[in-house]
């Protein structure tokens, strides 16, 4: 099959640039590890042995250790590193000054409602907030925002990730009615894990009703 040669750029050609979506798995994972994970794993380990104080404060010299690090390496931290961290320190802080580990938990569940809501919304009113999260990682022809299927496609995607943070809210507050303890490490681990599954869920989905879609073809990068 020969192929024909463009004198200018196709409008209906999704360009995907592999390496930054590479690039953005590795810094997205590196993220949950830094700002859910670790500092989890780290107040459930100070509740077990020491106590929430010392637990609480694990968690702040673990903020300042991550941030230092990167300085360390790198002249620049990445923004979204330093709202993570920052929210992390604001909770944290709240949560020793009102010596409860509760609020320190709460706040992600709340968190997690909202994104459900956002995304629920957005696909129940017809305006998948996907399709506009999409054009960070691919070029997206102005075809595909007038495309039936691919509205289809983005709010599907929208629903699957809402849904999952209904999932991670309630698998939260479940596992926190058994403890603290139950809590914290349902949200260091069981958390991550569904956040981790979702991504490439989502992804999937959405990679495959885009590759059945006759009025556009894929290139990458």
């Amino acid at each position: 099959m020969q192929r024909t040669e463009r004198t200018g750029p196709d409008p209906a050609r999704l360009v995907i640039d592999r390496a930054f979506v590479r690039d953005s798995a590795v810094r997205g994972g590196r993220l949950l590890v830094e700002t859910v994970m670790v500092p989890s794993l780290l107040l459930y380990g100070g509740i077990m042995t020491l106590g929430k104080i010392w637990g609480l404060a694990a968690v702040l010299c673990w903020c300042a250790f991550t941030v230092g690090l990167r300085l360390h390496h790198s002249a620049r931290v990445p923004r979204t590193l330093l709202l993570a961290v920052g929210m992390l320190v604001g909770r944290t802080t709240i949560a020793l000054a009102l010596s409860s580990v509760y609020v320190f938990l709460l706040q992600p569940i709340a968190g997690s409602l909202f994104m459900a809501v956002l995304f629920l919304g957005s696909a129940a009113i017809g305006r998948p907030i996907t399709m506009h999260l999409a054009r960070d990682f691919i070029a997206l022809p102005q075809a595909l925002f007038h495309d039936r299927l691919a509205r289809r496609m983005f709010t599907q995607v929208c629903v699957l990730w809402g849904v999952s943070r209904l999932i991670d809210a309630a698998m939260s507050v479940g596992f926190l009615r058994l403890g603290l303890g139950a809590g914290l490490l349902s949200r260091g681990l069981l958390s991550s894990t569904l956040t981790v599954a979702s991504i490439a869920v989502c992804t999937a989905w959405g990679w495959s009703r885009i590759r059945r879609m006759p009025n556009f073809t894929i290139a990458t990068s």
